[in-house]
């Protein structure tokens, strides 16, 4: 729903939505919940609907400060909405290698997910992955430019892919490098 402002005041809006929100989730007529905004303020909002067990997709602003994003069982931001895949793959912002292994946050929240989903051997499904990171924190490929999570992983170049068939597996190389000195 768009939230009119009916008020005046900083708040006003942010009250009347919080408000309309709250009526939704106690109606328990939806499965979903998207908040458009850029405002943290939002984030007590986020944990309360999450508490009951509902998603919440945000969509924002890059200034969008990390506690609301990550509370957000995905965050989008709108800057990467709409870009083509060639504007993607040629976006200059977090597409470089080295700075993506240097997201400390992100390479532990895909080693992670990983290792959660992984069989003996350290292969892990890729949606087994997703899933594992969608249950931990918001990841969006596109905020970092790249169109699927299993182009972000292999850009990261930790990991290693193999498609088998339809599917795609992912592996910590470190695991490679475990099994061959042992």
């Amino acid at each position: 729903m768009q939230q009119f402002a009916y008020s005046t005041g900083k708040n006003a809006s942010d009250m009347a939505m919080v408000i309309d929100a709250m009526d939704l989730l106690r109606a328990g007529s939806v499965d979903a919940f998207a908040l458009v905004s850029s405002d943290a303020d939002f984030t007590p909002l986020v944990m309360r609907i999450l508490a009951d067990g509902l998603k919440v997709y945000g969509f924002g602003q890059r200034k969008t400060p990390e506690p609301f994003v990550n509370a957000c069982s995905l965050f989008t931001y709108v800057e990467g909405l709409g870009q083509t895949t060639t504007s993607l793959e040629t976006a200059s912002e977090g597409t470089d290698p080295n700075k993506l292994r240097g997201d400390t946050r992100l390479v532990l929240l895909v080693r992670n997910a990983v290792e959660a989903a992984s069989t003996e051997d350290g292969w892990a499904h890729l949606a087994a992955v997703g899933s594992q990171i969608g249950n931990q924190a918001s990841l969006d490929p596109r905020n970092y430019g790249y169109r699927k999570l299993s182009d972000l992983i292999d850009a990261i170049g930790l990991f290693e892919l193999k498609r088998e068939d339809q599917r795609v597996l992912v592996r910590d190389k470190r695991t490679l490098v475990r099994s061959v000195i042992t």
